[in-house]
C-alpha cells in the first residue's frame, strides 16, 4: 500500500507535537526574560562545576569544541556530498531543511527575540546569546534525521544507530553545561524547538509527493 499524500497524510501527531513544544519553549523563553536565572538553573550549574572536574571536565570541554561552530558544519557538508553521491535527493532536502531551519530559527528569531546572557564564568571564550541552545536544538535535529536516513533501507540498524546518537547527543548537552556556554533551562528550550522543527519536517519528508529515483 502506498503511504498518503498531502494533506491527506498528514497526522495529528504531525502538529501536535510542534505546538506543545513551540508552547514550552516560549513559555521557559518568557520565564527567564526577567534576566535573573532560575534557583534550579544556577544550583544545576555549580554541582557541575563542584563534580566535574580534571579529565571529565578536559574530556567534555573537547566534546564542545568538536560540537561547535568548525566542525558541525563539516560533518552536515559530508553528509550531504554522502547522500548527493548516492542520489538521495528526497533525504538530501530534509537533511537541508532540518540543519538551515534550525540556524534560522535559533540564531536569526529566537535569540535575538530573548537576548538571554550565556552564564558568567565559562571554561572557554563564548560570544552570543544563550536561549535557547542551538546546540540542543542542532544536535536533535541532525542527528535523528541521521539515524532516520541511515536506517531507512536497513531497519534493522535503526536502534544501535538511535543509541549511539542518543549518547553522542547527551554527551553534547552534557558539555554545554559543564564549559557554562548555556544555563539548563536553555537546553530544554533548544531541544523543543529542535524536536518541533524536525517534526515538521519529517511531517512534510511523509507526506510531499517525490518523482521515483532513476
Amino acid at each position: 500500500m502506498e503511504r498518503p499524500m498531502g494533506l491527506a497524510g498528514i497526522r495529528t501527531r504531525d502538529w501536535f507535537v510542534p505546538l506543545v513544544s513551540l508552547a514550552l519553549a516560549f513559555v521557559l523563553g518568557e520565564a527567564v526574560a526577567e534576566g535573573h536565572p532560575p534557583a534550579l538553573d544556577q544550583q544545576l550549574l555549580a554541582w557541575m562545576r563542584h563534580h566535574i572536574t580534571g579529565q571529565l571536565q578536559d574530556a567534555l570541554v573537547l566534546v564542545y569544541r568538536l560540537t561547535g561552530k568548525a566542525f558541525t558544519p563539516v560533518l552536515v557538508l559530508i553528509s550531504i556530498l554522502f547522500l548527493a553521491l548516492r542520489r538521495r535527493w528526497r533525504d538530501l532536502v530534509l537533511l537541508c531543511a532540518c540543519t538551515s531551519g534550525i540556524l534560522l530559527i535559533v540564531d536569526l528569531l529566537l535569540k535575538p527575540l530573548f537576548d538571554r546572557s550565556r552564564p558568567p564564568d565559562g571554561l572557554i571564550p563564548l560570544d552570543g546569546r544563550s536561549f535557547p541552545s542551538g546546540h540542543a536544538a542542532g544536535s536533535i535535529a541532525f542527528y535523528v534525521v541521521m539515524v532516520l536516513i541511515l536506517s531507512v533501507n536497513h531497519p534493522a540498524r535503526r536502534w544501535p544507530l538511535g543509541l549511539l546518537a542518543t549518547a553522542w547527543v547527551g554527551l553534547i548537552w552534557l558539555s554545554t553545561l559543564v564549559v557554562r556556554a548555556h544555563w539548563p533551562s536553555d537546553l530544554i528550550a533548544g531541544g523543543a524547538v529542535g524536536l518541533a522543527w524536525l517534526c515538521l519536517c519529517l511531517a512534510g519528508w511523509r507526506t510531499i509527493p517525490w518523482p521515483p529515483r532513476r
